[in-house]
Order: C-alpha cells, then sequence, then structure tokens
C-alpha cells in the first residue's frame, strides 16, 4: 500500500515538471505568433479534457502499445508496454492542458512593458523573459504545477486501463474496492488525502522561497537563444512534441470514426436507430450538466478567488482556504464520488440529476478558483487601491478595474470547469444511478457491457470530441475578441 502510493507521488511530480516545460512554449507561442491558426492549436490543446478518461486511456494503449498504433512503425508489435511507463505518457496528455489553460490566461494579462523595458537596457528576448517575465508569472506557474500535479493524483479510470499489473494509489484503492477490501479502501484513500495535502502544503511554502532561474546573464548565448532560427526550432519542437505525446495519443481512437461515417453508420446514428437514441440523450445531460456546473462554479467561486489573492480576511483564513479548495482534486474521483454520493443522499431525497450536478461541481470547483486566484494575484494592488481612495465602492472596483484585466483568465476557468465537466466518468459512476452522461455511456459501450460495434464505438467517441471541439473554437474565438478589445 505504502509503495503504492508513493509512486502516485512520484509520477504525479514528475509528469507534472514536464507539463510544465513543456506546456509555457506552447502557451507562449499561442499568445505570441500573432498567426489565426494558434486559435485552432489553443483549442487543440484542450482535447485530452473532452475525451472521457477512460476512452482516453484505452486510446493510448491502442496507440503506445498495440500492433495498429505506432509500433507498426518500428516494425514492432508493442512499443510501450502497459505499466509505469504508460501511466507517465497518459498522465503527461491529460494534464498538460491545465499548464497550457492557465498560463495562456497569464501571459495574456501579463504587461508586456517590464518586457520592453529590459530590452530597451540591452537585455535580449530570451533574457527579459528569464530574468523578469517567469519569477513575475511565478505565482501563475506553480498554481499551473500544482492543477497538474492535482489532475495525476486524483485520475482513477484511465490510469486502470494502462496500469497493467503495476499498481499505484489510486488503482490499488480501486484494486482493493473491488476485491471488497473496504479497510483497504478507506486507509489508502486517507494516506492519499492527508499525504496530498502536506505534499502540496510543503510545495507552496517552499517554491517561492526558491529561486528556479539563475538572473546572471550570460549575455553571447542568450543572444543566440533570441535569434529567428532557434525560435523556429523552439516552436518546432514544441509543436512536434504536443502531436506525438498528447495529441495524436488522444485522438488515436476516434480515427476509425472517418471509417464508421463511410460505412453509413452516421446516418443510423442521425436517424437514432439502436443505440443512439440513449447516446443523443446522454450528450444532451453532459452539455446540460457542464454549462450549470461552469455557471454555479464562476458566481461562487469568484468571491473565493479574491479572498485568497487579496487575503480579505487575514492570511491565516486565506492559507486554510487556499488548502481546502484543493482538496476536491487531491481525492481520487471515484473516492470522492462514493462520498459525495453518501453525504448528499443523506441530506434527503434529492431527484438524481441535482446529485450529478452537485458532485460536477465540486469535481471541477478548484480549477476555477486556482485559474482566477492566480490571475488576480498579478494585479497590482495599487490599482484597486487608487479606485478606493477616489470613493469606489468594493464591487464597482471588481466590475470596473478587476473584471476587465482578468476577462481571458475568467474565460479560461470557465472552459476548464466545462471541458472537466463534460469529461467526468469516475465519481458521476459513483452518484449515477439511472442516468447516464456521454462519458458514462461511452464506457459501457467501450468496456463491452453494451452490445455495440466497433463502428458504433468509434463514432460515439467521435461525436463527443467533435462536438465539445468546435464548442472550444467557438469560446477561442470569444476570447480572442476579448483580448484584442483589451489590447486595442
Amino acid at each position: 500500500m505504502e509503495a503504492a502510493v508513493l509512486w502516485s507521488f512520484v509520477i504525479g511530480l514528475v509528469v507534472s515538471t514536464l507539463d510544465v516545460l513543456g506546456g509555457i512554449p506552447l502557451a507562449w507561442l499561442i499568445v505570441r505568433s500573432h498567426a489565426h491558426w494558434t486559435t485552432i492549436l489553443d483549442s487543440l490543446a484542450d482535447i485530452p479534457f473532452i475525451v472521457p478518461t477512460v476512452a482516453l486511456g484505452f486510446s493510448i494503449l491502442e496507440f503506445w502499445s498495440s500492433p495498429v498504433g505506432i509500433a507498426q512503425l518500428f516494425g514492432s508489435t508493442s512499443l510501450v508496454s502497459p505499466g509505469l511507463i504508460l501511466i507517465m505518457l497518459l498522465h503527461f496528455a491529460f494534464s498538460f492542458p491545465v499548464i497550457v489553460r492557465v498560463m495562456v490566461g497569464e501571459f495574456l494579462n501579463y504587461r508586456e512593458s517590464y518586457e520592453v523595458a529590459a530590452r530597451t537596457l540591452g537585455a535580449s528576448a530570451f533574457t527579459a523573459v528569464r530574468t523578469v517575465t517567469i519569477p513575475i508569472l511565478r505565482p501563475a506557474i506553480l498554481a499551473a504545477f500544482l492543477l497538474a500535479l492535482a489532475r495525476s493524483l486524483s485520475e482513477t479510470g484511465a490510469t486502470i486501463v494502462v496500469a497493467g499489473a503495476f499498481e499505484n494509489g489510486t488503482v490499488f484503492i480501486n484494486n482493493a474496492r473491488v476485491s471488497g477490501l473496504t479497510s483497504a479502501v478507506v486507509i489508502a484513500s486517507s494516506i492519499m488525502i492527508v499525504s496530498s495535502l502536506v505534499v502540496f502544503g510543503l510545495i507552496k511554502i517552499i517554491t517561492p522561497r526558491i529561486r528556479v532561474l539563475p538572473l546572471r546573464v550570460w549575455p553571447n548565448l542568450e543572444r543566440k537563444l533570441s535569434t529567428s532560427p532557434v525560435v523556429a526550432t523552439r516552436n518546432t519542437v514544441t509543436l512536434i512534441g504536443f502531436l506525438v505525446f498528447v495529441l495524436l495519443p488522444c485522438l488515436f481512437l476516434a480515427f476509425p470514426a472517418v471509417e464508421a461515417v463511410a460505412g453509413g453508420t452516421a446516418i443510423e446514428a442521425f436517424a437514432g436507430v439502436g443505440p443512439w437514441k440513449a447516446f443523443w440523450s446522454s450528450m444532451f445531460l453532459s452539455y446540460e450538466i457542464a454549462i450549470l456546473a461552469t455557471i454555479v462554479n464562476i458566481v461562487s467561486g469568484l468571491p473565493v478567488a479574491i479572498l485568497i489573492a487579496r487575503k480579505r480576511f487575514g492570511t491565516r483564513m486565506a492559507k486554510i482556504v487556499d488548502a481546502l479548495v484543493d482538496l476536491p482534486i487531491i481525492v481520487p474521483s471515484l473516492a470522492l464520488g462514493v462520498s459525495l454520493n453518501f453525504f448528499w443522499r443523506t441530506m434527503g431525497t434529492l431527484p438524481e440529476f441535482w446529485v450529478i450536478l452537485l458532485a460536477h461541481t465540486t469535481i471541477t470547483y478548484s480549477y476555477f478558483i486556482r485559474t482566477m486566484a492566480a490571475s488576480i494575484q498579478g494585479i497590482a494592488p495599487e490599482l484597486e487601491d487608487a479606485a478606493k481612495t477616489l470613493g469606489a465602492q468594493p464591487l464597482r472596483v471588481f466590475r470596473k478595474i478587476t473584471l476587465p484585466l482578468t476577462k481571458y483568465s475568467l474565460l479560461s476557468g470557465a472552459i476548464l470547469v466545462f471541458t472537466r465537466s463534460v469529461d467526468e466518468t469516475g465519481a458521476t459512476s459513483a452518484v449515477a444511478v439511472n442516468l447516464k452522461t456521454a462519458p458514462i455511456l461511452l464506457v459501457s459501450w467501450i468496456r463491452g457491457t453494451v452490445a455495440v460495434t466497433p463502428a458504433e464505438r468509434a463514432l460515439g467517441v467521435g461525436f463527443l470530441v467533435a462536438t465539445s471541439f468546435l464548442a472550444l473554437v467557438v469560446l477561442r474565438l470569444i476570447a480572442s475578441r476579448i483580448s484584442a478589445r483589451k489590447v486595442a
């Protein structure tokens, strides 16, 4: 048990570090490149969020470990066997969007005048970013890192698919639950919760005191690193890494959807024949719950984000709330779903729809607050204080100063909530009895508990990915207009 829990933290810390190293360059490319195609790239980065977790695990398993995947390029039957390495590849793929989403919002809100000032004093572009931009955005980087770590620690469904005989904390809890070892489930879950709180607390205390990047400057080397060929090489490597390790593995299961369309399965789908009537009902339910959960999170999360960022009720209270906010994403989603189901069922006979909505709101709450708190922290308090001294009330200060400066981050947080809700599988399976969201329905299709053809299974995943992707493109276009309006 102890070894399994330890492996959860080792995997989470390593993967989250790799996420930061790979996600920041991609976020930088999306923001600083003014090409129109980066809006599509921005939406593609969210693909792992909109694929059901079990489907994502199965897709990555097929991509890396089956003869029809990438292994056929090397004349092999399997490139990566199920186990530790495949779990790390999986966790990198689905936690990568967290870094990109948070950092895109921060780069858009960041005042480039600081970099311009450094450049006018003779600093190269690389030096200005390394010694000015990154240190200023350190709170946002830390927030993104913690979100990615929490995402890794809490994931259950996809990890089970690719784990093989290897056990981390969540796989151990699931195996114990299936075996009926209730005491082992309780003990392992308690150890993970307490350990996670300790690790998160230590990271928050220690990281702000560590200077990650040296302030010493190497002018000749850093000027070379700022040249166009080097920048183009960096962008190319970033895009290839994103394509190979994130996008293609996540979409591999949906590629047969094209064959399904050509084979006539799409006609049956749109006609609602066979299993498709239940599928469309589950899709409507998923998006209805995701929209409502996003609205509830925005309304209830903004005050908490301000409390954490501005320490309205004192530093100690802000730290307590800050720690509690992480709890829903630290706990394995399956265990959290069991707990939420027990809690809300004991509160009375709530309709199942509302129990699912409350579970999704809880699961996604931390994503919105983390994004907004980091963004608000990046606003100089003097701007708000100046408005207050001129007689502005707190609500007017927020509406006229804070909100306009954090509009993109608010939208980014809302997108994180929306995509996470559409994708949620583990907690939903614990609280849902009669109603089925699209991920839950697709899980039954993938595992074979509902009789469907491979073409229907592939097309079902393809529909969920395609509709969510179109929704994200629309939201990205709105965000781009908001950003352009702010710059103008």
